[in-house]
């Protein structure tokens, strides 16, 4: 039994040492994948052609529970041209989708125009709710352009809710949560757009 034992926490000490050296062995190319994804996704909502620095590299955090659903600081990316900020991409979080939290994030003009938004992480019904992957509808895309008329604008809430935003057939939870997030996050922006654009630099470029 002895023998037996001290065999298996070896084996066990040579698990842990090898997976040990995997993940410092990987690390920088994980890292240097979630950069590029972050990348492609902030000028899939913010054009290139509106500004000239890397928005990769110009985070900020924000904070506020009631408008970003959640209590920890959340990444925003200010585009800027000629060193005057264009646009904004803001992660923000709708904690009330059917199956849990939904991550995404907003591409939003200083005007407070929708640029465009993707959807991050969430576990929505495969087939229902997953439609706000852009992937599998162009659901998403029906924001771009778009404007919120005072925070409590009606156009924005989904048709069963007397709005003017198309829900899901068979799935109402899902786009109310998704909608009601961005409305909540385009309010915050327009009520501190000055401060938030005055912040420096604060995070580090991460998704």
């Amino acid at each position: 039994m002895l023998k037996n034992g001290l065999l298996l926490g070896l084996f066990a000490l040579i698990c842990t040492a090898v997976v040990a050296v995997v993940n410092d062995s990987t690390r920088d190319a994980i890292l240097a994948q979630q950069k590029l994804e972050l990348r492609r996704t902030l000028e899939q909502i913010i054009p290139n052609e509106l500004h000239d620095n890397p928005l990769e590299e110009s985070c900020i955090l924000l904070q506020d529970k009631d408008a970003l659903g959640t209590t920890q600081p959340m990444p925003a990316y200010i585009a800027t041209q000629d060193a005057e900020p264009v646009a904004i991409a803001i992660e923000t979080i709708a904690p009330d989708g059917y199956n849990g939290e939904i991550r995404l994030i907003i591409g939003i003009k200083t005007d407070g125009t929708v640029l465009g938004v993707r959807t991050l992480s969430h576990q929505e019904t495969p087939g229902l709710g997953d439609k706000i992957e852009r992937k599998k509808s162009d659901w998403v895309d029906s924001f771009i352009g778009k404007k919120l008329r005072g925070s409590d604008d009606k156009a924005w809430y989904v048709k069963k809710d007397g709005g003017e935003i198309d829900q899901f057939t068979g799935a109402t939870i899902t786009p109310r949560a998704y909608v009601k997030s961005m409305r909540n996050t385009l309010s915050f922006f327009e009520a501190n757009k000055k401060t938030i654009f005055s912040q420096s630099q604060t995070c580090e470029a991460s998704q």
